[in-house]
C-alpha cells in the first residue's frame, strides 16, 4: 500500500491531470482556463510540424529497434565463445552505455560536422567522394541520430541477450550437434526460441526508448535540418517552452503515450509465446 500510494502520487495523478488539461486552453501559468474540447488533439494531426514529427518517431523507433537487436546479439554471439578476450570485449562494448546520451550526442554531432572525424577519415583513405554533412542534410540527419543510438545502446542489448544465451543448457547444444545439426541450424532451432524471452524484452526497451527519444535528437540536428529529425518528444519541449502552447504539448503527450502503448502491447501479443 506505500508503494502504491507513491506511485498514484508521482504517476498516476500528474499523467491524469495532465491529460485534463490537454482538453483546455490552460497557458501553464494563470489559474483560470476554458473548456475546449477535442481541438489540440484536431491540431496534433492538422500541424505540418506534429505529423512530420510523428513519422519521425515512428521511423527512428523502427530503425533502432531493428538494427540494434541485429547488432546486440551478433555482439552476444561473439562474446558468448571461448576466445580470451571476451571478458574484456564484453567491456568494451558496454562501455557506451555509461554515457549520458546527451554527452554522446555531442560527441558524435562533432565527428559527423563536414570537417569532423569521418569525414577526415574518409578523405584519408581516398574516399573523399563520400565526405557528407551527415547532420545538415534531411536525407541522412535521422538515419545518422539511429546509427549514433544503436552505437550506444547496441551493448545494453548485448548484455541481455548474453544472459540468455548464457542461460541454455550446455546439454541442449550438445544433443543438437550429437543429432548432426550445424551451427546455423543449431542457432535457427535451438538458440533463437531459447532466447525468446530476451528477444520480448529487447525490442520492446528499443521501442519504448525509440519512440521517446529526445536527449540525442536535441544535442545533434535539435530537430532540424527543417522538421528532419523533430521527434514528438522535441516537438513537446519546443511547442511547451518555446512558443508556450502547454495545451498543444500536452496533447501530443497523449498521443505518444497512447502511441507507445499500443504498438507495446501489439509487440508483446505478438512476439511472446505462451507457456503452456
Amino acid at each position: 500500500m506505500p508503494a502504491l500510494a507513491v506511485y498514484l502520487f508521482i504517476v498516476v495523478v500528474p499523467s491524469v491531470n495532465g491529460a485534463l488539461f490537454s482538453f483546455t486552453d490552460w497557458n501553464g501559468l494563470r489559474p483560470d482556463w476554458s473548456f475546449v474540447g477535442l481541438d489540440n488533439y484536431a491540431a496534433v494531426f492538422t500541424d505540418r510540424t506534429a505529423l512530420d514529427a510523428l513519422a519521425n518517431t515512428l521511423l527512428l523507433a523502427a530503425m533502432v529497434t531493428v538494427v540494434q537487436n541485429v547488432v546486440g546479439l551478433l555482439l552476444a554471439l561473439g562474446v558468448n565463445t571461448l576466445v580470451k578476450s571476451r571478458y574484456a570485449l564484453r567491456v568494451i562494448f558496454f562501455a557506451p552505455v555509461v554515457l549520458t546520451p546527451l554527452v554522446a550526442g555531442y560527441v558524435w554531432s562533432f565527428l559527423l560536422s563536414p570537417n569532423g572525424a569521418v569525414n577526415d577519415a574518409l578523405r584519408a583513405v581516398g574516399l573523399g567522394a563520400l565526405a557528407h554533412d551527415w547532420l545538415g542534410d534531411p536525407d541522412t540527419a535521422l538515419y545518422a541520430i539511429a546509427a549514433e543510438i544503436v552505437w550506444q545502446f547496441a551493448g545494453y542489448s548485448m548484455v541481455i541477450y548474453l544472459a540468455g544465451l548464457q542461460a541454455i543448457p550446455r546439454e541442449v547444444l550438445e544433443a543438437a550437434r550429437i543429432d548432426g545439426a550445424g551451427p546455423w541450424h543449431t542457432f535457427r532451432s535451438v538458440v533463437l526460441p531459447l532466447l525468446n524471452g530476451a528477444v520480448v524484452i529487447n525490442v520492446m526497451l528499443c521501442l519504448i526508448g525509440g519512440l521517446k527519444q529526445f536527449d540525442q535528437v536535441m544535442a545533434m540536428t535539435g530537430g532540424g535540418p527543417g522538421t528532419a529529425t523533430e521527434t514528438i518528444s522535441t516537438a513537446i519541449y519546443k511547442n511547451a517552452f518555446t512558443l508556450g502552447d502547454f495545451p498543444l504539448s500536452i496533447a501530443l503527450a497523449v498521443v505518444m503515450t497512447v502511441v507507445i502503448a499500443t504498438l507495446a502491447a501489439i509487440q508483446y501479443r505478438l512476439t511472446l509465446r505462451k507457456s503452456h
